[in-house]
């Protein structure tokens, strides 16, 4: 299933729902992840995930097959293998109403789902998942697990969602702070715990997204500028940045526009976009 707003009582919490079943003869492959500015809950149905450091790194960490993957200012490797899963997107303030933690606690990590939740509860839902036969059905148990999890807590700042968003249409931190009506500071720990990135990392993945959104089949240069990039070597440099690709690379592997990045490690070696 592609993914797909979530029921009525997750809604404040998730963005968005997905469940997959594994294509037939997929093979293993590595990917790059690319930031996406929200944290998200993974529950793989057989291999458990597997990330690696740089493009050296031929063995990687196994991080488990029930993970929470914190918001992050960068990429990440993983071993994709084709395998089923089901997950959520989450949105701000979703880390204290269903794990009982700030969202810079999860900054930049993957956890395992036993760490947060009981593990006799995590085992069970595996094995229910297992058990559960479609994607649809697996998408709906996960819901059902998620509301029962849910914690009583206070809705998300209005100068937080308000922050963010400002900043998703391209205003400055500094017009945030001014209009939020509270101090910097204030508002940056606000801002964090709720989302796990700061005004200022929050904005410039904001701004990569947009220059992911615009990208095919255009100019480099017009997409840098439509994106907010003072030019194309502006652009060029926080791409490779954040997605570990340069844009060449990246229209390459990923001519749909995607986070999720087919890889084989042996990089482009940095040629400038053009």
């Amino acid at each position: 299933m592609r993914p797909s707003r979530p029921i009525a009582a997750l809604r404040p919490f998730v963005q968005a729902v997905w469940s997959h079943d594994a294509p037939p003869h997929a093979a293993p492959h590595r990917e790059h992840v690319l930031p996406s500015g929200a944290m998200h809950l993974a529950i793989r149905l057989d291999a458990p995930l597997r990330l690696y450091r740089d493009a050296t790194d031929a063995r990687g960490d196994r991080a488990g097959t029930a993970t929470l993957a914190g918001a992050r200012h960068g990429f990440y490797a993983k071993q994709a293998d084709g395998g089923g899963s089901v997950g959520v997107v989450l949105r701000a303030n979703a880390a204290q109403a269903l794990f009982g933690c700030d969202a810079d606690a999860l900054r930049d990590r993957h956890v395992a789902l036993e760490d947060l939740w009981h593990p006799s509860d995590v085992e069970r839902l595996r094995e229910r998942l297992a058990e559960a036969g479609t994607a649809q059905r697996r998408a709906d148990l996960l819901q059902a697990v998620l509301v029962a999890q849910l914690r009583p807590i206070r809705a998300l700042h209005p100068a937080i969602a308000q922050a963010m968003a400002t900043l998703r249409r391209g205003a400055r931190v500094g017009e945030c702070v001014a209009d939020s009506g509270l101090s910097h500071r204030h508002l940056l720990l606000r801002f964090r715990a709720a989302t796990g990135l700061s005004p200022k990392e929050y904005a410039r993945i904001r701004r990569f997204r947009r220059a992911l959104s615009s990208m095919r089949d255009r100019p480099w240069a017009d997409v840098a500028l439509d994106a907010g990039y003072s030019d194309q070597a502006h652009l060029s440099r926080e791409f490779r940045a954040l997605s570990g690709l340069t844009p060449r690379a990246y229209r390459l592997a990923s001519p749909d526009g995607g986070l999720h990045v087919p890889v084989n490690f042996l990089q482009d070696p940095g040629q400038p976009a053009r």
